[in-house]
């Protein structure tokens, strides 16, 4: 087998549902005995599952998405493609999945609404594209945390960003990095729409990512 081959059977794997759901459970910090738990599934059949030797049933498949707080269809990617690298790994604008579905929150309550750009949450990081609202901010000025390393890049319009106890205006063009274990937020109170291209490692989302009864050092978001 050549390297190109491994590289298409691994496109191939990651757009497959049970390695969806393998991407899915592990950032969401669960194992496989956990998640067997919750959905009320054995660990061997969700194990099967996962690696593609079993098809789940619309009963299974529904308990599974419940038990990691998403709906089912979050497990099909839509991508579309004329060959199994294009389907693999490029996201059409119109295909893109909506991080908001796994933070729980919608844009009003979270203050901005998100979508995935990258094609798995498989890999060492994720890619996303927040649109901010003009004057959206969240009810409260909740500064988040997690290990690893948040990077951003203003495309359209300004952001203010607080970094620890400095708060910087961010403008079209503009980008940032640092280590995500300072304390940080990121809010629109300009009166044009922003839209901030993001890459936050590692990838991690666990199911109580936003409630403010998280400790800092789980939350994952900016």
């Amino acid at each position: 087998m050549t390297q190109l081959d491994n590289v298409i059977a691994l496109g191939d794997s990651l757009s497959s549902l049970g390695a969806e759901l393998r991407e899915l459970r592990k950032v969401r910090n669960l194992t496989l005995k956990q998640l067997s738990e919750t959905a009320g599934i054995s660990l061997s059949h969700l194990s099967a599952i996962e690696r593609g030797a079993s098809n789940p049933s619309i009963d299974v498949l529904d308990a599974l998405a419940k038990g990691l707080d998403v709906t089912p269809s979050w497990f099909f990617a839509r991508r579309s493609g004329a060959g199994p690298l294009e389907r693999a790994f490029v996201v059409r604008h119109h295909n893109r999945r909506d991080l908001n579905v796994l933070y729980d929150e919608d844009s009003a309550s979270l203050g901005y609404a998100d979508n995935l750009l990258s094609s798995s949450i498989g890999g060492q990081f994720y890619m996303g594209l927040a649109v901010y609202a003009p004057f959206s901010e969240t009810p409260e000025d909740r500064m988040q945390q997690h290990a690893g390393e948040t990077h951003g890049l203003v495309l359209e319009g300004e952001l203010e960003m607080q970094i620890a106890d400095e708060t910087i205006i961010l403008k079209e063009g503009d980008s940032y990095s640092f280590d995500a274990r300072i304390p940080h937020h990121a809010r629109n109170r300009s009166n044009e729409v922003c839209k901030l291209v993001w890459a936050v490692s590692p990838v991690v989302i666990p199911k109580s990512a936003i409630s403010g009864t998280v400790p800092k050092s789980q939350k994952t978001l900016r």
